[in-house]
């Protein structure tokens, strides 16, 4: 998958860009606050429809618009499949148009979010997967040392992309959780009839069992290549691993055994969508009386977990910043032979002062490493960081105040 025409509009603080994109590595350099990230923001918004940077998407949209009623903000890529693929034969077009109007009698900003893939609007959870990206951001050593929903926003933006139907169950799982936690409510305050919630437990263990189990082959798919890759980034001193904990384990606890938080791999591969969703459905059901009592559901993928761990240590709570650094690297590395090994099509790999914090050697290995991917756009305050082969390789962009320079 190659990105070949980007365009902005009204994007942060790009108010219009027009460019064509090259092959293989990009450089984008120039100092703090040009818009070097920014740029790799719009490209993987366009593979997410989500800002990793940004609490809400009207922070996307420029504030030097003149229009205070009306802001309006367009991302739009012209891209072409490397492999070809039955029906996706040909160049692409995929537009992202961010709306802000201000009704004067309220001053209240209500912002709309349009999508239209070769000129058709369709949802989010439609499109997901038409244009793939891997993006690493400093922010993101959040995935190890951040909160679990951190970890799980990562698995989400990762699994949609590549796998069919994902996005949209998960979606619709988020709609009957909405669900069941107002009827727990209500349940809990009125005094309502419990057996209502049948309905939506089964709506829930349903489309909760799909996801587990996805999660459940995606992490482990992600583990044998990101621990490779990170073998390879540590000179094969440490050995990462990611640790999959589900709300609702459907793993059984052997009777007469505690379930104990020990490192040691569990293999749920083996496990149906049905064994799942039975397992899930009467876990449901057992814990009802105390979910009604909490007013919200407590189990389900909503709740899960991923550790990270290298040599059997948590680097959410014992690693070093440079062992989180080269952990996420090693995972993100992991996520572009992942999705091409899904899709047979290479995604666009951005990354944002990717070099920083590494000591020579790894940063010699990760250089090594981009080289093999179609096309990739680096974010850098300081060229020398890169070894001379790398730059002559490269195309430079140069990024000042929302223009770029291109040589």
């Amino acid at each position: 998958m190659l990105l070949k025409h980007l365009s902005l509009t009204n994007f942060r603080n790009f108010a219009r860009l027009d460019i064509d994109v090259p092959d293989g590595p990009v450089l984008l350099v120039g100092e703090n606050a040009q818009g070097k990230t920014s740029l790799l923001e719009a490209i993987y918004f366009l593979a997410t429809f989500t800002s990793f940077h940004a609490a809400h998407d009207r922070q996307l949209i420029s504030f030097l618009v003149d229009d205070r009623t009306l802001s309006v903000a367009r991302i739009v890529a012209d891209f072409q499949l490397t492999y070809d693929q039955p029906g996706a034969a040909g160049p692409h077009r995929l537009e992202v148009r961010l709306i802000q109007e201000i009704d004067p009698s309220d001053s209240i900003p209500h912002l709309r979010k349009e999508i239209l893939l070769d000129g058709v609007k369709r949802k989010s959870s439609e499109v997901m997967g038409a244009f793939n990206a891997v993006l690493f951001l400093p922010q993101m050593l959040r995935v190890v040392e951040g909160s679990p929903e951190e970890r799980r926003r990562y698995l989400n933006l990762a699994m949609g992309q590549v796998i069919p139907q994902y996005a949209v169950q998960l979606s619709e799982y988020n709609r009957v959780l909405t669900q069941r936690n107002s009827l727990l409510k209500q349940i809990n305050e009125n005094g309502s009839d419990p057996q209502q919630l049948t309905f939506w437990d089964e709506q829930l263990a349903s489309l909760g069992a799909s996801i587990i189990h996805a999660r459940i082959l995606a992490v482990q798919e992600l583990e044998r290549l990101a621990a490779r890759m990170h073998s390879e980034l540590t000179r094969g001193q440490e050995r990462l691993r990611l640790s999959y904990q589900p709300a609702f384990d459907p793993l059984p606890t052997p009777p007469l055994q505690y379930a104990l938080h020990l490192d040691t791999p569990l293999d749920r591969s083996s496990l149906s969508v049905e064994e799942i969703r039975l397992g899930f459905l009467e876990c449901l059901g057992r814990l009802r009386g105390q979910e009604i009592a909490r007013g919200l559901t407590s189990i389900g993928p909503h709740r899960d977990e991923m550790r990270l761990l290298s040599n059997g240590i948590d680097l959410g709570t014992y690693g070093s910043r440079g062992q989180a650094r080269t952990a996420v690297l090693s995972l993100k590395l992991a996520e572009v032979s992942w999705m091409k090994a899904k899709t047979s099509q290479w995604p666009v790999l951005l990354l944002d002062e990717v070099l920083a914090e590494l000591d020579p050697s790894r940063r010699s290995d990760l250089l090594s490493r981009l080289l093999e991917s179609e096309q990739s756009l680096l974010t850098t305050t300081d060229l020398d960081l890169f070894s001379g082969s790398f730059v002559q390789q490269s195309r430079l962009w140069h990024i000042q105040g929302g223009r770029v320079f291109a040589k």
